[in-house]
């Protein structure tokens, strides 16, 4: 609850008007029966000359009062509405820069699609009852306490029964509301399921349409629909049961008030216009305790959706910067791995007891089998995960020991899986460099041999590339990936089968392109294509059992061990 009222603190001043606004709502709804009163008993026992005089008086008061309640109700319902939306707003951006801050391994576990419904359809539910949670308890209270109070000076005998009618019907409403919150969280659960089935099915479409597996795609995406239909349909009937509940006790209130009345009047202790007046406050007891009854769910639509909210925010990046860090500056580009081991999950190690040194501007290059945990070895280095075991340094400092930016921002990574942006070329090639000028975007076209491609466009550096990218081949992402590159410019590279895309004529291109990028540089390549690495200053050969052979291009295939195994599998026995 804390951590939800936070989020009014920057619009207090809203906030407490809306209070106000709402006082004055509820101050004169409780007036008109009193008023009422105030008139049938006095005013209108006057002669006729005087009730006449005096209309006009009554009539401008009661008008003016309901122009004052007309603007109380337009803020409420606009800027109540508007301070709603900023606090959902504030949520969303809260939300979104946490989801930017968690580390790789919570990716690795959580669907995109779930934290996609966390960050839209839950928040939503989050701005009603931010909006009018306060409100309707505020006047609720006010309109329960103040015609309590009033009904009591009428008669109050007649006032016990009804309070003991509404407290039976708060006890049924707080049983049913502990099932409520159940179910609503459960609602949450389903539609995120929902989510989670429709994003991995529309990012996989390529692949269900080349299998033809719409049928099955279907099936999967019924099944988790119709799991969200059965849970709403159960909140469906505990609201059901929950509404007509209330109904029935405030049918049972009405009921009381008639009886019991009659009863007084009976015997001399209520007169008829007091009873009059009785139904008009009976009215106004009622009215707010239906909208509590349907604020009920509301409040546990949002609740659930804040729970799930702080789920995210609280969690802690399992990466981040320590205490103290330090901005890793005048980066040489000397990098050592000593007693480095990992393991994505307790027990499961990827590798135990590496030890490799780089010297500044060398290239060396991974290879092996895949699962060898040549990638993982990679990560550790940008601090995409951290070591199990040991250390990893950068021109002596640790890297746990530097702010993860200006780490990152001197290390630059081509992936074999390349991932453009929604936007331009140009816009995805100034991703290296957010600000770049359009000279520096061209001249890193060129390096990467995509600038001409680029301008046989009809829109060039402007062509929008599509969802994912979907409107290039993989050799020309691949490419304008690599000049992304070239605009950072960064001390060290990590090449990670930068080229497994690239038909062999765009390969030879690109890796004159990489061997010119990788000059001065320390450089880390992983490449099955051993074609690309001969010239590479150590080759390391991993597998699952850690590093099998290390050592040059010539004096690997003098060991004639794995490598050269490798080798001759690809340019000497493959059809053998």
């Amino acid at each position: 609850m804390k951590s939800f009222v936070s989020y009014y603190k920057p619009y207090r001043g809203l906030f407490y008007f809306d209070m106000f606004c709402a006082l004055v709502v509820s101050v004169v709804d409780l007036a008109f029966p009193q008023i009422l009163n105030f008139l049938t008993d006095g005013l209108y026992t006057q002669d006729a000359d005087v009730i006449l005089r005096s209309l006009w008086i009554v009539a401008v008061s009661l008008v003016a009062m309901y122009v004052v309640r007309y603007g109380c109700q337009y803020f409420i319902t606009t800027w109540g509405h508007v301070m709603g939306a900023r606090m959902e707003s504030d949520m969303r951006q809260d939300l979104f820069d946490q989801m930017q801050r968690l580390s790789f391994s919570y990716y690795d576990k959580n669907n995109t699609g779930d934290m996609m419904s966390r960050l839209v359809s839950d928040l939503f539910d989050i701005s009603e009852l931010a909006h009018h949670g306060p409100e309707n308890i505020f006047i609720s209270a006010l309109k329960i306490i103040g015609s309590f109070v009033l009904l009591m000076t009428i008669n109050v005998p007649m006032t016990l029964i009804l309070l003991a009618v509404t407290i039976v019907m708060i006890l049924f409403s707080l049983s049913k509301n502990k099932k409520m919150r159940a179910v609503f969280m459960d609602n949450r659960r389903k539609i995120s399921n929902v989510n989670k089935q429709v994003q991995d099915s529309l990012a996989g479409i390529r692949v269900v349409k080349s299998f033809a597996n719409e049928d099955i795609e279907r099936r999967k995406f019924e099944h988790s629909n119709l799991e969200f239909l059965d849970s709403k349909q159960s909140s469906y009937k505990i609201m059901g049961t929950f509404q007509a509940g209330n109904n029935f006790f405030t049918g049972l209130l009405y009921t009381a008030v008639l009886v019991s009345g009659g009863f007084f009047i009976a015997g001399g202790a209520l007169r008829v216009t007091d009873l009059a007046i009785y139904a008009l406050y009976i009215g106004i007891f009622v009215a707010p305790i239906d909208v509590l009854i349907n604020f009920t769910e509301q409040f546990q639509k949002g609740f659930a959706g804040f729970k799930r909210f702080l789920e995210i925010v609280r969690t802690e990046p399992e990466v981040r910067d320590k205490p103290g860090a330090q901005p890793l500056k005048n980066v040489v580009g000397n990098i050592k791995y000593s007693g480095v081991s990992f393991a994505y999950d307790e027990g499961t190690h990827v590798f135990r007891n590496i030890d490799v040194e780089i010297g500044a501007g060398r290239t060396i290059a991974l290879v092996g089998p895949s699962g060898g945990g040549k990638t993982t070895f990679c990560s550790l280095l940008p601090r995409f995960y951290d070591v199990t075991a040991g250390s990893v340094s950068i021109d002596g400092q640790d890297v746990r020991d530097v702010t993860l930016k200006s780490l990152r921002s001197a290390i630059g990574i081509v992936q074999q899986d390349v991932y453009m942006f929604g936007g331009t070329i140009r816009d995805n090639i100034a991703y290296g460099k957010p600000g770049a000028t359009d000279d520096e975007v061209v001249r890193a076209a060129k390096d990467a041999n995509i600038h001409d491609f680029i301008m046989s466009l009809e829109d060039g550096y402007g062509t929008s590339v599509g969802e994912r990218g979907v409107r290039l081949s993989g050799g020309q992402k691949q490419r304008i990936a690599i000049a992304r590159v070239f605009l950072k410019n960064p001390r060290i590279l990590i090449l990670d089968e930068a080229t497994s895309a690239l038909d062999n004529e765009s390969e030879r291109h690109i890796q004159l392109s990489l061997e010119k990028l990788s000059q001065d540089r320390t450089t880390i390549v992983i490449a099955h294509r051993l074609s690309t690495i001969r010239n590479a200053d150590e080759i390391i050969v991993m597998s699952a059992d850690g590093i099998r052979e290390r050592g040059t291009h010539e004096e690997l295939l003098e060991k004639k061990g794995l490598y050269a195994s490798y080798y001759n599998m690809q340019f000497e026995g493959l059809e053998d």
